[in-house]
């Protein structure tokens, strides 16, 4: 089993806890991390993108001249790709870019990110944010007091700790996350991951 320190939300030592080596000791698969950080991204792409090719493009149904005798190349449309202000040829049109990805592979990502950050010292547990109410200027406090003011941090909270949610997501370098909410990219996507104790332990059984 590995053994993680925990600290409190003032930066201090509250213990240590025991956590699965499947989940925080293996060997990091980047491929499987690329290929689900890839599906993740692929899948936000709004792929709205859209173009008009002849058929779409107002205009042109007269043929502009006739075909023989005029000395010129025949023509059968001004809005033919070759005019200006004609169609495109093999233009974008709306599409989906996601594609999938097996599960054991996004929980094999996910295994993976958390070992690399454990290995680079890039992770911290706190035993519990205790937020009576939503206060962005406490969690500001306390992402300082754990020596993280000048990175950008994941936080992950209780998936039942509005209070804790509610408090750091008005703080630009933070992102929060509830414990369902985790996901690969957002694993890696930041200089240091900060997760509460009763996050980690549920976040450790779906994984493990």
């Amino acid at each position: 089993m590995a053994t993680l320190n925990v600290k409190d939300f003032s930066g201090g030592a509250a213990g240590t806890m025991k956590a699965a080596d499947a989940v925080f000791k293996i060997e990091p698969n980047t491929f499987a991390l690329h290929q689900v950080v890839r599906s993740q991204l692929a899948g936000a792409r709004a792929g709205t993108h859209s173009t008009k090719t002849r058929s779409m493009v107002r205009g042109g149904g007269k043929k502009p001249w006739r075909q023989k005798g005029t000395g010129r190349a025949r023509q059968g449309t001004i809005r033919a790709p070759q005019w200006k202000g004609g169609g495109v040829v093999f233009g974008p049109h709306p599409r989906s870019y996601a594609f999938p990805v097996n599960n054991k592979v996004v929980k094999l990502a996910m295994r993976s990110a958390l070992s690399a950050k454990l290995a680079e010292k890039a992770l911290i547990v706190v035993d519990d944010f205790k937020f009576d109410a939503p206060s962005t200027k406490a969690a500001a406090a306390g992402i300082k007091a754990l020596g993280l003011a000048d990175k950008k941090v994941t936080v992950v909270v209780g998936s039942e700790d509005d209070n804790a949610y509610l408090s750091f997501r008005n703080l630009a370098w933070v992102r929060p996350l509830f414990a369902f909410e985790v996901n690969a990219y957002d694993l890696v996507d930041n200089g240091a991951l900060v997760i509460a104790k009763e996050a980690l332990g549920f976040i450790e059984e779906v994984l493990a």
